[in-house]
């Protein structure tokens, strides 16, 4: 199961634990099980501290990860966690094995007094990137709360309890049977989702922070790259992120990364936020941006209203607050979304393993998308509003020769159609004849671009009709000491390495807006 690369650097992390641990492996007689007795095996005979013991789990192939000397400080993964989740295996083992944690002790006490009983359950994929951000918070507060169960669940193994809990998008996580939520969440949410005071000392913490020189509103790549060119000025700088790494984390595969030939969103994205902790930069993760008002006078401060109430303040602020998947704006569509109406095919697409889909988007990521599916699903529609498809030709070629794959342009999608509990299929208009056509199938994935994240800000600076920050070539917005950077921009090109560069030329805009402030200026603003 694991290559001698991957069985190297496991031996080394494992040498970190420092109380024996059980592997307590449920298993059939079935391939799967097999692959998973083969797998704890490798595992085991890599440290002392570990052995395999028999369980008798109701869900098979599952193991328990127990330490010996505390029963009750314990995960299960139902399944093989390997692809993405092989990282939360590793930090379950590590963590039941004594291995503290690095999240902040703050957290860490926070999960640790939690009054209640709280027996988690996460369906997760092994294609998906959100899923182990999940999946290893809520191991995290198992091995911490004597009080917290968490089973972390492959929905393409266990495909019955997939159908019967109506689960149609990953992660989905149940709390003692009943739904808790749907996608990616980081520890602090799920905390602040069971501890209903966490919002207002969180809150309370932010409003007494001092004014930043600058502040960075988004996480993505505009954003830390501002965050780190603004730093390396010496200058007092904050980043409020509502997830830091923005739509990166997101994205499955990058190509066309400079010098990096390949890498995923989620590791780009973790490099990112690792290099801005490099330097002096009060990051402030998981906090939505709801009000702009920019400064009245000349170098003074501009101010940042948090949706949980608290205020930020900065003589400068940069906006990165990028975007997000468009929607198609049908009748069904938000009914049925996370119900057979999805937008990230690399997570879901697993659990409509055989099962007929379409795909909404004739550009990059909507034939990449289609390509994907097709080697997972019965069969794929394409449905692109143009009369020809936007993607590369390369792309275009690879679609083309897939079998299972229909291919319909000049087409407008009109309606998802469902039966109250999930998709059933959707309706098209072709536009060269106005007929309509109905497409029976059990999922839609969105591929039709991005919305820039810009609303909250009103009329505090200009946007352009598409909704999107007005920029010139050095980052200004229409409001001096208030500049811009990356998708949320009228920037032509929504491109990582574009916004990286983007975000580095604001930062040295707003560095220069704030040396040729006037010494009176910047005492007034204090």
């Amino acid at each position: 199961m694991l290559d001698a690369n991957l069985t190297q650097q496991l031996q080394a992390y494992l040498v970190n634990i420092r109380e024996p641990i059980e592997l307590v492996a449920s298993i059939g007689d079935d391939g799967k099980s097999r692959d998973m007795a083969a797998l704890l095996g490798e595992i085991a005979v890599l440290s002392d501290a570990i052995t395999v013991v028999p369980g008798d789990d109701a869900r098979t192939p599952s193991f328990l990860i127990r330490r010996v000397s505390d029963a009750a400080v314990a995960v299960r993964f139902a399944g093989l966690p390997m692809g993405h989740e092989f990282t939360s295996l590793v930090l379950a083992l590590l963590q039941v094995g004594g291995h503290p944690s690095r999240a902040a002790q703050d957290l860490l006490d926070q999960v640790r007094g939690l009054d209640g009983d709280y027996a988690f359950e996460t369906y997760y994929s092994l294609t998906c990137q959100n899923c182990p951000d999940v999946v290893q918070a809520l191991n995290l507060m198992a091995v911490l709360n004597p009080r917290i169960t968490h089973t972390a669940i492959d929905g393409a193994l266990f495909q019955s309890e997939v159908a019967e809990r109506k689960v149609m998008a990953v992660p989905t996580v149940f709390l003692n049977g009943e739904s808790f939520g749907q996608g990616r969440m980081e520890l602090e949410q799920i905390v602040a989702k069971l501890d209903t005071g966490a919002i207002a000392k969180a809150a309370s913490k932010l409003a007494d922070k001092e004014p930043f020189d600058v502040l960075i509103v988004g996480g993505g790549p505009a954003g830390a790259a501002a965050a780190i060119y603004a730093a390396r000025k010496g200058i007092r700088t904050g980043i409020a992120a509502e997830r830091f790494g923005g739509q990166v984390l997101d994205t499955m595969a990058i190509e066309n990364f400079v010098s990096v030939q390949h890498t995923e969103g989620p590791k780009l994205a973790a490099h990112l936020e690792s290099h801005v902790r490099q330097y002096d930069v009060d990051i402030m993760n998981l906090q939505r941006a709801a009000s702009l008002k920019p400064a009245t006078d000349v170098g003074g401060l501009h101010e940042v209203t948090l949706e949980n109430g608290a205020t930020l303040s900065g003589r400068t602020v940069i906006l990165s607050p990028g975007a997000r998947w468009r929607q198609m704006g049908v009748p069904g569509e938000e009914a049925y979304k996370n119900k057979g109406v999805a937008y990230c095919p690399h997570c879901d697409g697993p659990l409509f393993k055989g099962k007929r889909v379409a795909v909404i988007g004739g550009g990059n990521s909507g034939v990449e998308a289609a390509i994907d599916l097709a080697g997972i699903v019965a069969h794929v529609t394409l449905i692109e509003y143009d009369a020809d498809l936007r993607a590369d030709a390369v792309l275009q070629r690879k679609l083309a020769s897939l079998p299972n794959v229909r291919i319909v342009t000049s087409a407008l999608t009109t309606e998802v159609t469902g039966d109250g509990e999930r998709v059933t299929g959707l309706t098209y208009r072709d536009r060269n004849h106005d007929t309509l056509h109905e497409v029976p199938l059990e999922g839609v994935f969105v591929q039709i671009g991005l919305v820039p994240n810009t609303e909250w800000l009103g009329d505090a600076v200009a946007l352009s009709p598409r909704g999107e920050i007005e920029i010139d070539h050095r980052g200004h917005t229409s409001r001096p000491g208030i500049f811009a950077a990356g998708d949320a921009t009228t920037e032509p090109f929504k491109q990582i390495v574009v916004a990286m560069g983007a975000g580095s030329t604001a930062a040295l805009a707003a560095f220069d807006h704030l040396i040729r402030l006037a010494p009176e200026d910047v005492l007034a603003a204090a």
